[in-house]
């Protein structure tokens, strides 16, 4: 390891709770909102506008704080972590103008979409801005394996955009289909986050391994909670509307179990309603998803995937940030929101 890969000081607060884990980075998040506010702003006001609005719009800030703990769990005393956490922000926030046009969605996070305001031709545009203002970055960190990463998990995201796109009203979707989209769509800039922070710190391949498996994990389990909340939380726990992924015909995890173990007559309901889309038949769906037990099954699946991540912290040092890390895995499989 490089020198900056030593024991983390005693002085860091043990992390219990995720706002345990919140106060742990909070000095570091402060650098990176500053950076984030500085980079986003542009000479064009309607980027300015639309960037802002859903950088601002409450999210959980789940993956650059990934990049600091990862970054700290390795000892990392420099300043590129926030750089790269930024940068992670950016790509997501990207991805997610662009889901919002694809999904013809009008809410997220309590909130109206970009598209919903500014229209589709301004939040595909901006989204580009932002993935390319993240290339503009990531040549700051002088690193060629940062970019490889960063630029890698990019490419997957798209591609998982595509295989989503495909599996859409396809009620005949399989479960490792459905994974495959996961890893590909959401896990895979969780991966690229956590193993940044061991490149940072010269980590040895092993450890940099570990980091990125934990990621992959992590973002997976993250997903599967996703799709258990889209059937079992409040539109005001989800700040989006109940039954979405239904409404765009989307098979997730809990639809594809139902359909598996319900009966004859219950198959048949969410095939038709996958295939059409809408929430026309949203009461019946969410009672044939209740009686064969597919929210405990998917939040199972999301335990297991939380409990691997967890397992490839053996492979880092013991400290504060470590323990965060674990306490990143749990707060993914038990949020409400």
């Amino acid at each position: 390891m490089s020198n900056n890969a030593q024991k983390q000081p005693g002085s860091a607060a043990k992390s219990h709770t995720i706002e345990d884990v919140n106060r742990l980075v909070a000095t570091d998040m402060d650098a990176v909102n500053q950076l984030i506010e500085k980079r986003l702003s542009s000479e064009v006001a309607l980027v300015n506008q639309v960037s802002g609005y859903i950088i601002h719009s409450g999210g959980k800030r789940l993956r650059p704080v990934l990049v600091l703990l990862s970054a700290r769990a390795f000892g990392y005393s420099g300043d590129q972590h926030f750089n790269l956490a930024a940068i992670v922000e950016f790509i997501h926030t990207a991805t997610l103008l662009h889901d919002d046009v694809v999904d013809a969605s009008d809410r997220r996070r309590g909130q109206e979409t970009a598209n919903a305001l500014w229209g589709n031709e301004a939040a595909v545009l901006v989204g580009d801005f932002l993935y390319s203002r993240a290339f503009q970055m990531m040549v700051d960190a002088q690193r060629m394996q940062v970019m490889e990463i960063l630029a890698h998990a990019t490419n997957i995201i798209a591609e998982g955009e595509v295989l989503q796109l495909l599996n859409c009203n396809d009620p005949d979707t399989t479960e490792q289909r459905y994974l495959d989209v996961i890893h590909c769509k959401t896990a895979k800039l969780f991966e690229a986050a956590a193993q940044l922070g061991a490149v940072l710190c010269d980590a040895t391949p092993e450890q940099e391994t570990a980091m990125a498996r934990y990621g992959m994990h992590l973002g997976t389990a993250f997903q599967l909670v996703d799709d258990v909340l889209d059937y079992s939380a409040s539109s005001e726990e989800m700040g989006k509307n109940v039954g979405d992924d239904l409404a765009e015909g989307k098979p997730t995890l809990p639809l594809i179990r139902a359909m598996r173990q319900g009966t004859k007559e219950q198959s048949a309901l969410i095939r038709k309603a996958i295939e059409t889309g809408g929430r026309d038949n949203i009461g019946a769906v969410m009672a044939a998803i209740e009686s064969t037990d597919a929210i405990a099954y998917t939040a199972q699946k999301a335990r297991e995937e939380a409990d691997l991540a967890i397992a490839q912290l053996q492979h880092i040092p013991a400290s504060d940030y470590a323990d965060a890390l674990k306490i990143l895995a749990d707060f993914s499989v038990s949020r409400t929101y």
